[in-house]
């Protein structure tokens, strides 16, 4: 059974839609048994964007991804770079030799730290549905690089 960290941002509508998306195709994926969605985690005894918040969210997501066998980055960006969060979250999985798998529907150009770490790229989230997450195999990036 393999455990997936799911790396994204979620600030717009359109990130949150294109997470949905990807959980809902891990959801319809043979291979994939349970996933974190840090999405669906944010809720904590504390107000929401104060310190203490932002200190439970940190350790509960940074334990996730340590406790993942797989890391699933979402690379969106925004001011023309990657999420820091999810770039973040990428370089952990990538330090604890996880595979990584990413997803860059938006084809942008992708920063040489993020495409030399990745196990695995698509550019279209239906490819998440019939991705063998138990054999992890390679899928090379194609793209242009920053």
């Amino acid at each position: 059974m393999a455990q997936i960290y799911l790396a994204a941002p979620f600030f717009s509508d359109e990130q949150i839609d294109r997470v949905k998306r990807v959980e809902a195709a891990l959801d319809a994926n043979p291979t994939v048994t349970d996933y974190y969605s840090p999405r669906l985690h944010q809720e904590t005894e504390h107000e929401q964007f104060t310190s203490k918040w932002a200190a439970e969210v940190f350790k509960r997501d940074t334990q996730n991804v340590t406790n993942a066998d797989i890391l699933l980055s979402i690379i969106d960006y925004r001011d023309n770079d990657a999420d820091s969060g999810t770039a973040f979250e990428q370089g952990m999985a990538w330090v604890q030799q996880k595979p990584i798998i990413v997803l860059n529907e938006l084809q942008f150009p992708v920063n040489l730290m993020l495409s030399e770490s990745l196990t695995a790229y698509f550019t279209d989230a239906k490819h998440l549905v019939t991705y063998d997450f138990h054999t992890t195999p390679t899928h090379a990036f194609t793209g242009e690089l920053f």
